[in-house]
């Protein structure tokens, strides 16, 4: 895993860590400012930290999704054609709520909730007043990344409704001169507004989103990327009852997963998993199949591709070792994360 960062002098940095079933290793730390931007050098520094951790070692290379780094995806497959190259499920989804939180009707809501929250923390004494309500808890929540946390502080400007509503009304608020300055006519604007409740209908469809943010930012244990983008984007369809509706997410969805997600290591990994073999007709979805073929094609995986191809049958139809009591009770313990 390739993680670049820029430390408080400016200098691009990128910290190489290995994931391994032993845990997580950190390998060394570059200072590529004079690289990152220059393929060619950033693709030999990714050779040298792949022939030092051993070839033959290497699964999945994992990195964000700039151009520089889909250019070392391309040279490092074609020399070593058993390594797999994915950006961050993190960073994809990260980049899936801006492209949410661009659509102008989203754009509009963040803005306004954002208002909201700069008003009321600018005024120690309207955030006073709401300190002494019952069960108040601060507006503004530190998240994992920047747009889940326009999305956060969205749903806790909409739990806050009766609060903030009771503030507005109040003679405390309509007394102080603060309710006749623009800003001040605004905020009760934006709190009264019918519209209010159009809040819940965006932190609807981009919870299943921070859900599965959360599992692939913090979950210890690994995710099947595939299903969990299958789960999420039925969790939003699921929300409406007409394809209109929910084909603008979803459409959104489909681009970061096409684009930077649909890669044949997730598939693999999808049709390898008792949960889904077991209980799942997904499995059989082409791409998914071609997945698999495309893998057993490279020798410098698979000496014998007869033997892989024999051994997923018997994977299949849970026959030999598979149909054993033991393997049975534990694949029906590997249950899908939900979304």
């Amino acid at each position: 895993m390739a993680n670049g960062w820029t430390d408080n002098r400016q200098r691009t940095l990128i910290n190489f860590l290995v994931y391994c079933p032993v845990g997580l290793t950190f390998i060394k730390s570059v200072d590529a400012s004079d690289s990152v931007k220059d393929a060619p050098t950033l693709v030999n520094l990714f050779f040298e930290v792949v022939e030092w951790v051993g070839p033959s070692n290497v699964v999945h290379m994992v990195t964000d999704n700039a151009a520089n780094y889909t250019a070392v995806e391309r040279l490092l497959h074609e020399r070593y054609d058993n390594i797999y190259w994915s950006p961050s499920v993190v960073h994809c989804l990260n980049l899936l709520l801006k492209d949410i939180s661009s659509m102008p009707h989203m754009d509009y809501l963040v803005s306004r909730a954002s208002q909201v929250t700069i008003f009321v923390y600018n005024h120690i004494t309207l955030l006073s007043w709401l300190r002494k309500r019952s069960g108040w808890m601060k507006i503004v929540r530190t998240a994992m990344k920047r747009f889940a946390t326009s999305f956060i502080t969205l749903k806790s400007i909409y739990d806050h409704k009766p609060d903030l509503q009771a503030l507005v009304t109040s003679k405390h608020y309509t007394n102080h001169k603060l309710s006749r300055t623009s800003k001040g006519k605004s905020f009760s604007s934006t709190i009264l507004d019918n519209k209010f409740d159009d809040y819940l209908i965006a932190i609807k469809v981009v919870a299943p989103i921070i859900r599965l943010l959360r599992i692939v930012d913090f979950d210890e244990k690994p995710i099947v990327v595939y299903e969990g983008m299958f789960r999420t984007k039925m969790a939003i369809k699921n929300l409406f009852n007409k394809k209109k509706w929910y084909k603008p997410y979803t459409n959104l969805l489909k681009l970061r997963w096409d684009r930077q997600l649909r890669k044949n290591l997730h598939a693999i990994a999808y049709f390898l998993n008792p949960a889904f073999m077991y209980d799942s007709g997904r499995v059989d979805k082409m791409e998914i199949k071609q997945g698999m073929y495309d893998l057993f094609e490279k020798k410098s995986i698979y000496k014998n591709d007869e033997a892989a191809m024999s051994g997923i049958k018997l994977f299949r139809k849970r026959h030999g070792s598979f149909g054993r009591d033991i393997a049975i009770k534990l694949s029906n313990t590997m249950q899908p994360c939900n979304v």
